[in-house]
């Protein structure tokens, strides 16, 4: 079996946010004001066997840099274990009172 990796994998990372935007109020918004039909040429979603029409939704402003996406991620979310503290919810919601109350302090 192999050895687990240190940190989440970025394929693994890249993988959920994909789903999340599959999975997205946004994407599914867009869809329903075309009524399921391509923009260009009007063709119209279908799942009926040999007539199966997938859509896709193209951002038209570009998504951007998707490393540096991920990035941020690492950083801000996926950081290093020396950087986590495990709290309880009572301790953890005061943490957060006390950071609103204290300046921020840039690294």
């Amino acid at each position: 079996m192999g050895k687990k990796l240190p940190t989440t994998p970025r394929s693994r990372v890249r993988q959920a946010l994909r789903q999340l935007w599959l999975r997205s109020r946004e994407r599914a918004a867009c869809l329903k004001a075309h009524k399921h039909c391509c923009a260009r040429c009007g063709v119209k979603a279908s799942v009926a066997k040999g007539k199966e029409v997938k859509l896709q939704v193209h951002h038209k402003n570009g998504i951007g840099n998707w490393e540096a996406v991920i990035d941020s991620i690492f950083e801000q979310i996926l950081c290093a274990p020396e950087l986590q503290i495990p709290l309880c919810l009572a301790c953890h919601l005061e943490e957060h009172e006390k950071e609103k109350h204290e300046p921020q302090q840039h690294v």
